[in-house]
């Protein structure tokens, strides 16, 4: 994919990036820095330069916290799937003994 120039606006400030990723993307992503500067920075204030490190930080925070949420439900829904899996397993053992099949039967119907 081809490298451009893309602007992006945050806390008031421009930066030009060099990018190949999908510029739409980009300045949808900067709205959302700019928006949790703007949750850290009184309105009509000018933000202070560790103001987007702090929102980059509480972003970062929120991806993490993301992060291990989708482990936990992962691993609820493995546990579960397991515990369906095994019922199922185990109806079927209980069907098999209480209804054998006769090998023979089976040969002469085929």
């Amino acid at each position: 994919m081809e490298r451009r120039a893309i602007q992006l606006r945050v806390a008031g400030q421009t930066y030009k990036v060099v990018s190949s990723a999908d510029e739409t993307e980009l300045v949808r992503l900067a709205s959302l820095v700019d928006e949790r500067v703007g949750e850290l920075v009184p309105k009509g204030r000018v933000a202070p330069g560790n103001a987007i490190l702090l929102a980059a930080i509480a972003l970062a925070n929120d991806l993490e916290e993301e992060r291990k949420r989708r482990t936990f439900f992962e691993r609820r829904a493995r546990d579960l799937l397991r515990r369906v899996l095994l019922r199922i397993d185990h109806a079927l053992e209980v069907e098999a003994a209480e209804h054998p099949v006769d090998a023979e039967a089976v040969v002469e119907a085929e």
